[in-house]
């Protein structure tokens, strides 16, 4: 999911179109994401783009597996593809 879009249709409501980036450093592997089928690099940050509805549980995964949130911002739909 590093680095991946998840955008689908949403909502008819506008919270269901926005559209966040998260700019993340410090994830390492662990046992939360040793089911990837690639290593995480600790030296670099990682780009997740993130519905508004998912917010909260990617911060909480981010978290997880030891992340630290450096910066969010809104996208438009034109920059989320």
């Amino acid at each position: 999911m590093f680095g991946q879009t998840t955008v689908g249709a949403g909502g008819i409501s506008s919270a269901g179109s926005r559209i966040f980036r998260y700019e993340v450093v410090g994830l390492r592997q662990n046992s939360e994401n040793d089911k990837n089928n690639y290593d995480i690099r600790n030296s670099a940050s990682v780009y997740v783009t993130v519905p508004y509805s998912r917010m909260n549980e990617e911060m909480q995964r981010i978290t997880r597996m030891g992340g630290r949130i450096v910066k969010i911002e809104p996208l438009t739909a034109a920059e989320a593809n």
